[in-house]
C-alpha cells in the first residue's frame, strides 16, 4: 500500500518538479555566475585560454561539481547513488552552459562570426561558476541545508559507529569548508588587485596574513558565539581541537586558492614557488573565512 501511494505521487509531481528543480538550478547558476560574467577579466582570459588547458578546467571542474553533488546537489535525491550522481553532474554543466551562453549573448559579449575556439573558451570558462551555483543551488535557494555525509550514518549498522562517524564528519566539514571557500573567493580570484596586493607583499606581511586569517577564522567557529557553535565542538571528526580544525582547514584553504588562481590563469606552472605562495596567502585571507562560516552551518 505504501509503495502504491508512492508511485502515483510520483507519477503525479514528476512534470512540475522537474520544472522547479531546474527553474531553482538556473537561478543559482545566475546568482553564483552573474558577478563573473559581468567581469572583464573573465571575458579576456576565456578568449585566449588554450584547448588543452579548457580540457583540464573542464575535468577538474567535472570533480569538483561531483564532489559538491554527492554532498548538496541541486537534486540531494538523485545524488545520493554514484551513478545519480554522475548523471546529476552532466546535467549540471548542461544547465551551466545554457546559462552562461544566454548571458554573454545578452551582453554581446558572443558575436556571430567570431572565431570557434574564442567562443568555445568564453562559454566554457564563464559555465563554471555557474555550474557551481546550480550545484549548490538547494543549499542557497531551497532553505534547506542538506549534508548528507552526516546523515548517512544515522541508521548505519557498522560494526564500528564510532570511527564511521569520525570520518563522516570530516568528509562533511571538508565538503564544507569547501563549498563556504568556492562561494566567497572564487569572485575575488580573477580581479587586477589580487596581482596588487601579491606584489607588494613582503615576507612579514605575509605572516601577518596568515595571522589574520587563523585568528578571524578561530573567532568565527569557535568564539563568537554563532548560534551553531556549541554544535561545532560537538563534531567527531580527525580535527577535534580547535586549534588543529583551525589550522588544518587553513592549509586546505590556502590550497583551494591555489588552485582557484590557477584556474583564473593568475599563476602558471612556470611561475616560482614562492609566488604561488605569495598569491594564495592573499587570497586565503577571504578564502578561509568563507571556509569558516561553510562549516559553521554544518
Amino acid at each position: 500500500m505504501k509503495s502504491k501511494h508512492h508511485s502515483s505521487k510520483k507519477i503525479g509531481d514528476t512534470w512540475p518538479q522537474e520544472g522547479k528543480e531546474l527553474m531553482r538550478g538556473a537561478a543559482g547558476g545566475f546568482l553564483f555566475g552573474v558577478p563573473l560574467l559581468y567581469t572583464m577579466e573573465v571575458w579576456f582570459i576565456g578568449s585566449y585560454i588554450e584547448p588543452p588547458v579548457l580540457l583540464g578546467i573542464l575535468m577538474i571542474t567535472f570533480i569538483v561539481i561531483f564532489l559538491l553533488n554527492r554532498v548538496e546537489g541541486f537534486r540531494p535525491q538523485e545524488s545520493a547513488t554514484l551513478l545519480g550522481a554522475i548523471a546529476e553532474t552532466i546535467e549540471t554543466l548542461a544547465i551551466a552552459i545554457i546559462c552562461a551562453t544566454m548571458i554573454l549573448i545578452v551582453l554581446q559579449r558572443i558575436q556571430w562570426g567570431a572565431p570557434l575556439n574564442e567562443t568555445l573558451g568564453k562559454v566554457i570558462f564563464e559555465a563554471v561558476p555557474c555550474a557551481i551555483g546550480v550545484a549548490l543551488s538547494h543549499s542557497i535557494l531551497s532553505g534547506e541545508p542538506e549534508i548528507k555525509l552526516n546523515n548517512s550514518s544515522a541508521g548505519d549498522s557498522s560494526s564500528n559507529p564510532s570511527q564511521k562517524l569520525i570520518w563522516t564528519d570530516t568528509l562533511a566539514d571538508l565538503s564544507a569548508t569547501l563549498v563556504g571557500v568556492i562561494f566567497v573567493a572564487f569572485s575575488i580570484a580573477p580581479t587586477d588587485e589580487i596581482d596588487l596586493l601579491a606584489s607588494a607583499a613582503t615576507a612579514p606581511w605575509l605572516l601577518l596574513i596568515i595571522f589574520a586569517s587563523l585568528l578571524i577564522t578561530y573567532v568565527i567557529v569557535f568564539a563568537a558565539g554563532f548560534t551553531n557553535q556549541s554544535k561545532r565542538r560537538q563534531q567527531q571528526g580527525i580535527f577535534q581541537k580547535p586549534q588543529s580544525e583551525t589550522l588544518a582547514y587553513y592549509l586546505i584553504s590556502l590550497f583551494a586558492s591555489a588552485l582557484m588562481l590557477w584556474f583564473f590563469q593568475k599563476l602558471s606552472f612556470q611561475n616560482t614557488g614562492l609566488m604561488w605562495l605569495r598569491y594564495s596567502i592573499v587570497l586565503s585571507l577571504p578564502a578561509s573565512i568563507g571556509g569558516a562560516a561553510g562549516r559553521l552551518a554544518v
